[in-house]
Order: C-alpha cells, then sequence, then structure tokens
C-alpha cells in the first residue's frame, strides 16, 4: 500500500502539467516554476503569471466561473481595453478580486496584463502591451491617492 501512494505522488505532478498543456493554449516555459516558494511570485512570463494566479478563478480559457463566488470572464471582456482599469485591478484588486501589488513587481505585472489582453481581451500584441512604466504610475498613483488618466 505504502508503495502504491509512493508510485501515485511522484507521478501527480506529470499529471498535473499535462492537464495544465490540454486545458490552456498557451503553456509556460518549462523553466518557470510551478509554485512560488514565498510571499512573492516568482513566476516571469504572461501565461506563467496567468496559470499562477488567475487561472483558478477565471480558468485558463478564461471564460470566468460562477459557484462559491462569481469570477467574471476574461475572455470577450471589453474592460481589458482600459490599460488603467486592468492595471488597477491586477494591482489594488476590487470586492472580491484580490490585490497582487504587494507579491508582483512591475515587470510581472506588465507581463501578465500583456498576454490577458491579448489573449482575451481581442487586442493586437501591439494594442495589449502593457509596459512596466505604466504599472509603476498606477502604482504610484494609488499609494497616493490620485487617479490615473489616459
Amino acid at each position: 500500500m505504502k508503495a502504491l501512494l509512493t508510485v501515485l505522488l511522484l507521478a501527480l505532478p506529470a499529471f498535473a502539467g499535462a492537464a495544465d498543456t490540454a486545458t490552456t493554449s498557451a503553456a509556460p516555459a518549462a523553466s518557470e516554476p510551478r509554485f512560488s516558494s514565498g510571499w512573492r511570485f516568482e513566476q516571469r512570463s504572461g501565461p506563467a503569471l496567468y496559470g499562477a494566479l488567475c487561472a483558478a478563478c477565471h480558468m485558463p480559457d478564461g471564460r470566468g466561473a460562477r459557484g462559491a463566488g462569481s469570477y467574471p470572464a476574461l475572455q470577450a471582456n471589453p474592460r481589458l481595453a482600459a490599460t488603467p482599469y486592468a492595471l488597477h485591478m491586477v494591482l489594488n484588486g476590487h470586492r472580491a478580486m484580490p490585490g497582487f501589488g504587494r507579491q508582483l513587481s512591475d515587470e510581472q505585472v506588465a507581463a501578465v496584463l500583456s498576454h490577458v489582453r491579448e489573449r482575451f481581451g481581442g487586442l493586437t500584441p501591439e494594442a495589449a502591451r502593457v509596459t512596466p512604466a505604466e504599472a509603476a504610475e498606477v502604482r504610484q498613483a494609488a499609494q497616493a491617492g490620485t487617479a490615473v488618466a489616459h
């Protein structure tokens, strides 16, 4: 019995990885960590960050979910076109959406939002691109209690 349990536990990471790639068209790079070891997220690419931060609630396909809570769809969500809005949501959160500003660098915020806006928002790569400077501007405005107008 103990040997069977050991085999199952050793096979679990391989199965979980196969399930992730089957449900998402933009699988994270193999060099990206699946899990973070501390308070800050270690993933760097947009797809890896989406998998670590967003997919559990918004689903791997971005369709959102209803159950214990309501998680809005990111797929075809017109609000993703508004860069300051999207940045505010990721950095500060709103209602049931937690803010990730303390756990993510400006580069990580830009990477995950660029990925989400292109993959689910229907924007071209150029239009979807969010820069670390934009993330820093929204972060600083929130800390100062002012709004960012674009």
